[in-house]
């Protein structure tokens, strides 16, 4: 059973209220952007309650996923995968965005290989791995195991 939705609210954290995110766009929820970069926070004085930002997290998961299975190289890297490997792609989708996923074309070639254990290690020698650090190490090491394990007592 997935775990994305935890994994994303414990990877982004969740704000009911706007806020700038590290790139200047104001942002809500779990970093669902809601306007353009350096737009003032007073445009947005709304607040998201955690359960409707649940709903909205998937329903932009369900988006990454559609967008996922058209891309030829992230659907067969995609049918590689377990669930917990699975939800990695989703994750970065949701952070990076599908075409910032498609950027990792090493990774994606040893995960429709099923070779794990590189495809981490390329996920780590990354500028997202630079940007992102805790994260990144947390998703290479569920991609290299292919378990929730380094989420214990998270998800």
């Amino acid at each position: 059973m997935s775990k994305i939705i935890p994994i994303i609210a414990y990877e982004e954290g969740y704000k009911e209220h706007a806020y700038i995110d590290t790139e200047g766009y104001p942002t809500i929820g779990c970093g669902i952007v809601i306007g353009p970069k350096n737009a003032p926070l007073e445009n947005y004085i709304f607040n998201v309650p955690r359960n409707v930002g649940e709903v909205w997290m998937q329903k932009i998961i369900d988006q990454k996923i559609a967008e996922i299975n058209s891309q030829p190289s992230l659907r067969a890297a995609l049918n590689k995968c377990n669930q917990a490997r699975a939800d990695v792609l989703y994750s970065m989708a949701y952070q990076l965005g599908v075409s910032g996923l498609c950027a990792f074309k090493n990774m994606l070639v040893m995960i429709s290989e099923g070779n794990f254990d590189g495809a981490a290690d390329a996920m780590l020698n990354s500028r997202w791995a630079k940007q992102t650090p805790a994260r990144a190490r947390r998703h290479a090491q569920v991609m290299r195991t292919g378990t929730y394990q380094c989420y214990q007592g998270v998800i």
